[in-house]
């Protein structure tokens, strides 16, 4: 797979309305998993149905995703299936990882900074928008141009990053901060009023659908959708908080309560939306529609 496949597996480009190869990437990462079979694609039109994507753009979709290399497809007959590739379903799982654990706890600090440098020539624009992204996401900001900071990125993730990107000139660091004046604080390289702001607008918009949730007024087909969105929605939180220590972040901060208000809505609608996600398989392939699972913050079945 190519650095721009993987960047866009990680972190799909944000566009207005329904993006619908996020959609499906989501659908493969959180009903279809533990299994090498193929799903119709058919049944990918009809469950991108579900979220007002027509059939013209969801087998458009379908084809760009199968062109990257991240949808692998086979023929039988007159029908087409699709599976996801192995490095695709790879990198998936390292993002579903990452969005359901983030938040869980404080994270204990031992007071250093991860410092990645890297240089990018000037006409490898696309490595460079991969590597800013997938960095942004592990929780990293940029300090200088090519210098990008975190009190807790993870080692192994940075470094693969910077490999599958094609970074070819980088240094990873770990160490104390000794000085810092003007925008060479790694403190200013995040807009906290921004990221506290972000999680009480999170709050405020899904406070009312978390009851109608626990209230039982939430039907299968708008399970699947509420929980896609739900899940889309905190993954932005995952881009713009790098978790930094609690002795380092304003009283009250919000984090926590709406991580609650995720799990709740994510883990509850899940036998919902699992039926809702067998339904519309059955139509195409009853034998396969038995295979259909989902996830919670704390569970993957095999």
């Amino acid at each position: 797979m190519n650095a721009q496949t993987l960047a866009d597996i990680d972190l799909p480009r944000s566009q207005t309305g329904a993006n619908p190869q996020h959609l499906i990437l989501g659908l493969f990462t959180d009903y279809w998993f533990a299994t090498d079979d193929s799903l119709p694609s058919a049944a990918l039109v009809a469950l991108l149905g579900d979220f007002g994507i027509t059939p013209v753009s969801a087998r458009a979709a379908i084809g760009r995703l199968a062109r990257r290399g991240v949808l692998d497809a086979r023929k039988e007959g007159r029908r087409t299936f699709y599976r996801m590739m192995p490095g695709a379903a790879r990198a998936l799982e390292q993002t579903q990882r990452r969005v359901v654990d983030f938040g869980a706890a404080d994270r204990p600090w031992d007071g250093l900074w991860t410092t990645v440098v890297f240089s990018v020539p000037d006409d490898q624009r696309e490595v460079r928008h991969a590597i800013r992204r997938r960095l942004g996401f592990l929780g990293y900001a940029a300090v200088y141009d090519g210098v990008w900071m975190s009190p807790h990125a993870d080692h192994e993730q940075t470094v693969e990053i910077l490999q599958s990107v094609g970074v070819r000139s980088a240094t990873v660091l770990r160490s104390t901060l000794t000085h810092a004046q003007g925008d060479g604080d790694p403190l200013g390289a995040w807009d906290l009023d921004a990221i506290q702001a972000a999680y009480q607008d999170f709050i405020t918009e899904y406070t009312p659908l978390l009851a109608r949730v626990t209230g039982g007024q939430v039907g299968s087909a708008e399970a699947l959708v509420a929980r896609t969105t739900v899940k889309d929605v905190w993954r932005e939180m995952v881009g713009i908080d790098p978790e930094l220590p609690a002795n380092l972040l304003p009283d009250g901060w919000p984090a926590r309560a709406a991580r609650a208000v995720f799990v709740q809505i994510y883990d509850t609608l899940g036998p919902l939306a699992e039926v809702r996600v067998r339904q519309l398989l059955a139509e195409h392939d009853p034998e396969l529609a038995a295979q259909v699972g989902h996830r919670t913050t704390t569970h993957t079945p095999t």
